[in-house]
């Protein structure tokens, strides 16, 4: 799926102050689900949750900024281990020291950010904005991983039988 985040004015209104900042550019150095980098990934969980936050009447500009910076980490979490925990217990909380480098955060924010590993994590999500990028993370990760092995396994199924 194409997302146009770039061409949604409000969307853009809510992270242009972030989104090309070199901090956040530089995600794009990073893998994050094998088949893409942590920049792409940030800015589709930011995008899809801020359009379901808007459906749902949420704080949509709070879900797209904290979206976007839900990963905001620079190492690289396969092979460096960085602080006491694990990795779902770690990145989230040198995100939020990374973004409140960046811009003010809200507590709803705060929220968002170290709450979006909920399920490999205990501590629950306090709005529902957090439950919202938590599951959108979840989805974005399978549908970067599975969605370039299932185009590839098509293609040779089509090559192979030479029917679709």
């Amino acid at each position: 799926m194409v997302l146009d985040w770039q061409n949604d004015v409000e969307y853009m209104s809510y992270v242009e102050d972030l989104i090309f900042t070199e901090e956040v550019q530089s995600l794009s150095e990073h893998k994050q689900h094998r088949y893409s980098n942590r920049l792409e990934h940030s800015i589709n969980v930011s995008y899809r949750s801020y359009l379901l936050a808007k459906k749902w009447n949420g704080n949509a500009k709070a879900t797209a900024r904290a979206g976007l910076l839900h990963d905001l980490f620079h190492y690289d979490w396969r092979t460096e281990k960085m602080g006491e925990g694990t990795h779902a217990y770690v990145h989230p909380r040198i995100a939020l020291k990374n973004a409140k480098k960046l811009t003010e955060i809200s507590p709803l924010e705060e929220d968002i950010i170290v709450k979006h590993m909920f399920g490999a994590t205990i501590a629950p999500p306090k709005y529902k904005e957090s439950y919202i990028v938590t599951m959108v993370d979840k989805y974005c990760a399978c549908e970067e991983v599975f969605s370039p092995v299932y185009r590839k396994m098509k293609q040779k199924a089509v090559a192979y039988l030479g029917v679709v």
